[in-house]
């Protein structure tokens, strides 16, 4: 053998110590940052929206076609690929940081794999999401989508071709869910249609889409800007409107006529089952739908005793029923303009901000804006919704008050609202999970809906302690707001569980929550639509308020409320049974 093969053969060797050297060294910790912090970066790489909507930018020229047979098989891959390699890791060798990490992501993943059972994607989008209302929250002055530079103006131009392709996906989706009898309520394909039909301008100036040329960056030269006008005003005239024409007419004239007139998820095929993984999936509870039912019509009865005596307490002559009315209708409960609502909320946010330390020492370092939800989705939208800051501060976070039929919008809901919504509500949730420093981004970025709306209406119950529900009004006001969770929990089951009819929960919503025919009407529309999403706040609510009960009763004098606090957050969103096991150790660690 040659002296240089002999050289050759002595690098090899001495590599492939240092590797097996390297392999040794690392530690389960280490193994599960490596296959986690992949996972991520391979799900931003396959969810360009979700990489953009998180703060990484690199992907913001992409919109793959993520309700087609490729990207859905490419998805369950991902998902199988990254179970089989967490799995690997023994959990018994991992710190109790790490081990947490273990237990969420195993889950996340064998939930997400199950949901693959399900044809999810010949049901693309309804009247409360879906990428045709998604488009204009990313396309518009302050939206998701970065429009600072010349780039980012070019990377939203490729994102329609890539919305262009996924409509057209959509239409032969929902064709292929009416021959198999997987098809939305007529209920909800209704209400679907004035949402594409707003889409619909004759002039590219009157396109939501056309906002972002009319006021340019100083960063955008003059040629840019000359360019990217005509750009926009082709992209809008000849691929946005014609794309949302095709959806609209095929809902229309081919879908509607198809729709049901049931309206439970158990209706469809395989539906039962269907409706049990979206109630596992949003509680992070193993508890039937039965058993939730149960537990709502409790709940009812106990707010229901709340309020009667609030009514003793205004000296109100009448029934539950008439107060109700009276809620409803009197005068003084209501603004007349949008931004005198506006201006309440903000008084609110000054107002909170002050009590706050008393109950928390952490804090998020992101403020929120207060805005009015956009007039293209106002109508079917929630009463109010918060939209995550980005972690470098360059997005801050924003609640978003719903200003539509101002008389469905009483002032006595509004410190619920805001406490859910804002501070210390998802915005403190949120925002300090996301500030998180020293775990993976996956749980930086990722959420389970009963912890955060459990959370939030968490958040609402302490509005006493923050200095809110002060007069007897707002107090109801704020039961009718744990109220609305609690019906839910009935409506939302019976519907999809019970055999209960639309007309059937919107009159048990009314003869138990004092909200209007309006709120009645598109909250029960959009338990039909997303079934099983709204379970998640109160059982999320439940569970918080029996750990915080737990724990004083066994820490005794030891209870501090502010670390109670902090415990439950520090570590961002988790299953239910995930954050109880936690809370736990924190105990029996402090005694």
């Amino acid at each position: 053998m040659s002296h240089q093969c002999l050289k050759l053969l002595a690098l090899a060797v001495t590599a492939l110590g240092a590797a097996s050297a390297f392999a040794a060294a690392e530690t389960a910790d280490d193994k599960l940052t490596r296959v986690v912090e992949a996972y991520f970066d391979e799900f931003e790489k396959e969810n360009p929206l979700a990489a953009t909507f998180n703060g990484n930018n690199a992907y913001n020229d992409q919109l793959p076609n993520s309700i087609g047979p490729e990207f859905l098989k490419a998805s369950l891959d991902l998902q199988k690929k990254y179970l089989a390699q967490i799995s690997a890791v023994d959990a018994d060798e991992l710190s109790p940081q790490a081990r947490l990490s273990w237990q969420i992501f195993r889950r996340e993943r064998e939930v997400a794999i199950e949901a693959f059972e399900f044809p999810r994607h010949l049901l693309p989008f309804n009247q409360f999401g879906g990428l045709p209302q998604t488009m204009p929250q990313f396309g518009v002055p302050g939206g998701l989508q970065p429009f600072t530079s010349a780039r980012d103006y070019d990377n939203w131009l490729s994102r329609i071709d890539g919305y262009v392709v996924w409509v057209d996906q959509a239409i032969e989706n929902m064709r292929i869910g009416v021959k198999q009898g997987v098809v939305h309520p007529r209920v909800v394909v209704e209400k679907m249609l004035p949402q594409l039909e707003a889409m619909l301008v004759d002039e590219p100036q009157e396109s939501v889409f056309y906002a972002v040329v009319r006021d340019f960056p100083e960063s955008v030269s003059a040629e840019d800007r000359a360019r990217l006008t005509a750009a926009y005003e082709r992209a809008i005239t000849q691929k946005l409107v014609p794309a949302y024409r095709r959806l609209h007419v095929f809902v229309r004239d081919e879908y509607l006529p198809r729709s049901r007139s049931t309206v439970a998820l158990s209706a469809l095929p395989n539906g039962e089952r269907w409706y049990a993984y979206r109630v596992k999936e949003q509680t992070t509870t193993s508890l039937a739908p039965a058993r939730i039912h149960e537990i709502g019509l409790a709940e009812v009865a106990r707010i229901r005793g709340e309020m009667e005596k609030v009514l003793k307490e205004v000296r109100f002559e009448g029934d539950l029923a008439a107060f109700f009315d009276f809620m409803r209708s009197d005068p003084r409960f209501f603004f007349e303009q949008e931004d005198q609502m506006l201006d309440g909320y903000r008084a609110l946010k000054a107002g909170v901000v002050e009590k706050l330390p008393a109950l928390f020492a952490v804090k998020p370092k992101a403020d929120f804006e207060i805005r009015a939800v956009e007039a293209f989705r106002a109508r079917s939208a929630a009463g109010g919704s918060y939209r995550a800051p980005t972690p470098d501060g360059s997005r801050p976070g924003v609640f978003y008050v719903n200003t539509y039929d101002m008389k469905a919008r009483p002032k006595h809901a509004m410190d619920a609202l805001y406490l859910h919504e804002a501070a210390p509500g998802h915005h403190f949730q949120i925002a300090i999970q996301r500030e998180l420093q020293g775990i993976p981004r996956f749980r930086r970025f990722g959420g389970f809906t009963a912890y955060s709306e459990g959370w939030g209406l968490y958040a609402e119950s302490m509005g006493k302690e923050l200095g809110l529900y002060q007069d007897p009004y707002s107090y109801f006001g704020g039961l009718s707001s744990e109220m609305f969770r609690a019906v839910r929990l009935v409506v939302d089951t019976g519907m999809h569980a019970k055999g209960w009819t639309r007309e059937q929960s919107i009159a048990y919503m009314l003869a138990n929550w004092p909200a209007g025919d309006t709120v009645a009407i598109a909250e029960t529309e959009r338990y039909i639509a997303i079934p099983g999403q709204a379970l998640a706040y109160k059982m999320g609510e439940l569970k918080i308020k029996e750990l915080r009960a737990r724990t004083a009763r066994e820490l005794g004098p030891k209870f501090d409320v502010r670390e109670f606090h902090t415990q439950v957050l520090a570590d961002g969103a988790m299953p239910l049974d995930v954050l109880e096991a936690k809370i736990d150790r924190w105990v029996a660690a402090s005694k």
